[in-house]
């Protein structure tokens, strides 16, 4: 991994996969079609190159629009932006895992993806109901695949060529060692929360060991109780190091070698987020140390149900 002084431009190589991801990345959930666009211009103006969406979101289209905008104006090109997007929970059949593929590139508006993730490790009763339930108000889920029946649905997807890498989302570590024992091609991403208040150390540690590398999402805690922002021990290294909380949560992110999504709908907290730099050695064993809080803010590793829209700072 090549960190750079400011942080902002590390790039991570995949090693199950082509090129590398840019560890600093923007998330586009957004429930607004005209707030993704506006947002997601924004992001790239700042800098981000990498940008993750999901069929899910429903706003894939809006994300598509705004890059295609930026490659027209010339201002980015299409090489350099990596993109991720996300097979939703219904589409875990392998006979879906194709046709839903090929529907984000076109929202899209690419040919290839950068990165393909299955959202949730959880398999919904298929068909055209994202969120499909019973009379009782309770998921219906699918026994009818595996998840390693899912994967090796993707596999096929880099085979075919479009698509360059593969991991999971929201994955607990006891069903990542399922999928990489299984594995014809090794998770390049796996995407969960992770914050000061969630480090997810063990896991960490095995996808480095495995060569994945772990992407955090509510990489800030996206504002909920306890405020991993007001946390005490960022606040004071932030105001020692005249950066934000923020930029000391996200720095601390990348230093310890993850990438990491940050979400906004504002201009200048998107270049706030953008504008990292590298914490000292003692900042960082800081955090480790006397940051005691544990918490998971969203549910979604248990039951496949995304526990929160996060909010936007």
């Amino acid at each position: 991994m090549t960190i750079s002084d400011t942080l902002r431009d590390t790039r991570i190589p995949l090693n199950h996969g082509t090129g590398a991801i840019p560890a600093v990345g923007f998330g586009t959930l957004i429930p607004d079609p005209v707030a993704t666009k506006q947002a997601t211009k924004a992001a790239l103006e700042a800098g981000f190159r990498h940008l993750d969406g999901a069929e899910r979101y429903r706003n894939e289209a809006a994300v598509g629009d705004a890059m295609q905008d930026a490659f027209k104006a010339g201002s980015v090109r299409r090489e350099d932006v990596f993109v991720t997007t996300k097979l939703w929970n219904t589409n875990h059949r392998p006979e879906r895992v194709k046709p839903a593929f090929d529907a984000s590139r076109k929202r899209l508006q690419i040919d290839d993806v950068d990165c393909y993730l299955i959202h949730t490790p959880f398999a919904f009763q298929p068909g055209d109901e994202q969120d499909p339930r019973d009379a009782r108000g309770q998921v219906i889920y699918d026994p009818g695949v595996t998840l390693v029946e899912t994967w090796q649905a993707m596999e096929r997807l880099v085979d075919d060529g479009h698509c360059k890498s593969i991991g999971l989302s929201d994955i607990t570590l006891e069903r990542l060692r399922e999928v990489v024992a299984a594995a014809r091609i090794k998770p390049a991403v796996v995407q969960v929360e992770s914050h000061p208040y969630l480090p997810e150390w063990e896991l960490l540690d095995f996808c480095r060991e495995h060569g994945i590398v772990l992407q955090a999402f509510a990489a800030l805690g996206h504002a909920m109780q306890p405020n991993v922002l007001a946390d005490p021990v960022i606040t004071a290294i932030a105001q020692r190091l005249h950066k934000t909380p923020a930029q000391v949560a996200l720095a601390w992110a990348v230093q310890r070698g993850t990438a990491f999504l940050t979400t906004s709908t504002k201009p200048a907290r998107i270049q706030e987020n953008f504008d990292i730099s590298a914490l000292p050695e003692d900042a960082m064993q800081e955090i480790r140390d006397r940051i005691t809080t544990n918490i998971r803010f969203n549910s979604v590793v248990k039951t496949g149900v995304p526990g929160f829209i996060p909010g936007t700072r």
